[in-house]
């Protein structure tokens, strides 16, 4: 039977983690670009950490329906770049990494409050509050992961993409029209499912023991 109350439990929860790691991992795309001298996302309101400016309709919907999503891409001009090929791998490992450092803080947080010394009075707010920090954890660890996948257009690709010779790179970049029909497969067909769960996994627990 469907437990509404639960799911609906579930998405208060779930939802303003992603709405934080998304918003989070954009800004960081843009804020570095913006450094590294596009001033594109900041020109288009982007480089901001309102999590409105970032949103996409069908990637929040996805997030109530699926329990994963995505946002807006940050627009990037490469001829805004010194060094395009290196600025561009700068830029699309911002996000990844930004997701990351996330995950850390709220590890850390998780493990270094007292949650046993506060009042029962308290349980009302702290128990959401602690589970916001553990979801946060798994969920930018996965939007890390993912995103670090070496297929177009993922984060992953520009990176590698980057470290290709200029005539291989191209040839790369070219896989990018279909870039999610193949992400589409590879996880549909399972094939990256149980290596991708275990990437997650260890890295999140990781994380969790990390502070002691």
């Amino acid at each position: 039977m469907f437990d509404l109350p639960g799911r609906i439990q579930q998405l208060a929860i779930s939802i303003p983690v992603f709405l934080l790691a998304l918003t989070i991992h954009e800004f960081a795309h843009g804020w570095v670009a913006n450094r590294l001298g596009d001033p594109t996302a900041r020109l288009q309101g982007r480089l901001t950490l309102n999590p409105l400016a970032h949103l996409d309709p069908i990637g929040t919907l996805a997030i109530v329906l699926i329990n994963f999503g995505w946002a807006r891409p940050v627009p990037v001009d490469y001829r805004y770049l010194k060094n395009p090929r290196r600025d561009m791998m700068i830029i699309a490992a911002a996000g990844p990494v930004s997701n990351l450092l996330l995950a850390i803080g709220c590890a850390f947080v998780y493990r270094w409050i007292p949650w046993g010394m506060v009042g029962v009075e308290w349980a009302w707010i702290i128990i959401p509050f602690r589970m916001m920090l553990g979801t946060g954890v798994v969920v930018n660890v996965i939007l890390a992961i993912f995103n670090l996948l070496p297929i177009p257009p993922l984060d992953g690709s520009r990176v590698v993409s980057g470290l290709l010779p200029l005539r291989q790179a191209l040839s790369f970049n070219r896989l990018e029209p279909y870039g999610f029909l193949i992400i589409f497969l590879l996880f549909f067909t399972g094939i990256m499912s149980p290596v991708f769960g275990v990437a997650v996994n260890t890295v999140a627990a990781a994380l969790f023991h990390l502070w002691g």
